[in-house]
């Protein structure tokens, strides 16, 4: 006979930390992915003859094709399941990198990034929705923003990675740069062999039989569906839902703190060798201050990983936006200063911006229900994307016309605009059930649930 125990409180099994190993890859090609064009960049330009109207277009072309692949992967995913589009993004990965090789126009390299592009955007709402609806409630923050650090670190892997192979790859460097990828997706791809399908996503359709063997599987025979703290029966929710009601003001706060925290971010990994030299760090200053600075952002993630639970979202929104938008706001008003005080600020502008960028994966995740979830991150993803996209784009230009100063205050008030979006419209989720935490019903925090109040909210 099955127990009462919630499948929210049990202890991270080691299935759970399978899981967020399979999905977490995703993270980490799409950071090696984003990244490892802003090494090869240098070399491929004149190899290809490219204007500054393409190098900006093909930096830009991943995340165009997140727009695509996000949009259209979470609608997939919620109708079709989390299991079959857990294998499109890496088998995109390989097919699109391995093509790179053999890129011989900027047209051609545009609409295989862009391919990659589409991989990566499906990788977000699938990848994502996989996590949450299996993970304990204590550790869904933590491990939803592992993804972010894991982004980090494949962005870090794509700076190392790229200049040793430029360094001794020789006249085709760039090539093989580009093609490394294909190993991650390979790889990423045989991981992911022998996940089960959602039983949260498995009861939304109605398929109770498929949900109990999937509980049973993963927590025990002791388990079944009445540990799932879910509403069994459909709550007809559909795309319409998010541009409506509670859930359409929800949409909107996700999709603007979310491109708020990204453009930046995009735009300094796009053309980081770039814009360390306007800031007159030159030479082996420019080099390892990438790395250096591709490192912390690692290192802020983490610490806003320790703290997610800590400080609670919402505190840890406000307080990441503040602080980041102060260093990029320095970094224009120093842009003329020493190279070690500009490293500096880029160092504290990576920390500081940690805390909005492991949220763009807990928040969407949290505030949706399941019938939606998918759908809710892929938008999010993708309009996110448009706003970094155009962002990224428009740097040449910017650094061309408009100078560096200029161009960090930019990136300074689009950091605050995040702030006071976040402001008046970020809730608080901490230790609430995704029951609890996607209800419209309840949008002030609550600080504690007795139990009879969690069982009364489960049921709704």
């Amino acid at each position: 006979m099955s127990n009462t125990l919630s499948v929210e409180d049990v202890p991270l099994n080691r299935f759970h930390r399978l899981l967020t190993v399979r999905s977490g890859g995703g993270s980490f090609v799409d950071g090696y992915v984003l990244s490892i064009i802003g090494i090869a960049m240098m070399k491929v330009s004149p190899a290809l003859g490219l204007s500054a109207f393409w190098e900006g277009l093909i930096a830009a072309s991943a995340l165009i094709g997140i727009f695509f692949g996000g949009f259209f992967g979470g609608a997939l995913t919620d109708r079709f399941g989390r299991r079959l589009l857990y294998f499109v993004g890496p088998t995109l990965f390989v097919v699109c990198s391995l093509a790179q090789f053999w890129v011989q126009s900027g047209e051609m390299l545009f609409a295989l990034r862009f391919m990659s592009g589409v991989a990566v955007g499906i990788e977000y709402p699938v990848a994502t929705a996989f996590l949450v609806e299996f993970l304990p409630k204590k550790n869904r923050g933590p491990c939803l923003a592992t993804l972010t650090i894991l982004w980090f670190a494949g962005a870090a892997a794509a700076y190392l990675t790229g200049e040793a192979i430029l360094h001794f790859g020789g006249e085709n460097a760039w090539r093989f740069a580009l093609a490394s990828t294909a190993v991650i997706g390979a790889l990423l791809f045989l991981v992911r062999l022998g996940t089960p399908e959602s039983p949260r996503w498995l009861l939304s359709k109605g398929r109770h039989a498929e949900a109990e063997a999937v509980i049973r599987k993963v927590y025990g025979n002791d388990f079944g569906l009445e540990n799932l703290p879910e509403q069994v029966e459909s709550k007809n929710l559909s795309f319409t839902s998010l541009l409506h009601s509670g859930y359409g003001k929800r949409m909107a706060f996700v999709t603007i703190f979310w491109t708020c925290s990204v453009i930046p971010v995009f735009a300094v990994y796009a053309f980081a060798p770039r814009v360390l030299d306007a800031l007159h760090l030159t030479g082996g200053w420019a080099s390892y201050g990438s790395v250096a600075i591709t490192l912390l952002f690692v290192v802020g993630c983490i610490i806003a990983t320790r703290l997610v639970n800590v400080l609670g979202r919402r505190k840890l929104l406000l307080h990441s936006f503040l602080w980041s938008g102060l260093a990029l706001l320095l970094l224009g008003m120093l842009r003329d200063g020493p190279s070690a005080l500009i490293l500096l600020m880029f160092g504290a502008y990576a920390l500081f911006i940690g805390g909005a960028q492991v949220l763009q994966l807990v928040y969407p995740n949290e505030i949706f229900p399941t019938e939606i979830r998918a759908c809710a991150v892929g938008v999010g993803t993708s309009l996110s994307r448009v706003g970094a996209a155009v962002g990224t784009w428009l740097v040449p230009f910017s650094l061309q016309t408009q100078g560096i100063g200029t161009t960090m205050y930019i990136a300074a008030g689009i950091t605050f605009f995040g702030l006071i979006a976040s402001w008046f419209l970020a809730p608080e989720t901490n230790a609430r059930s995704l029951a609890e935490a996607s209800s419209l019903e309840e949008e002030s925090p609550r600080e504690g649930y007795m139990p009879a109040q969690i069982a009364k909210r489960n049921s709704l």
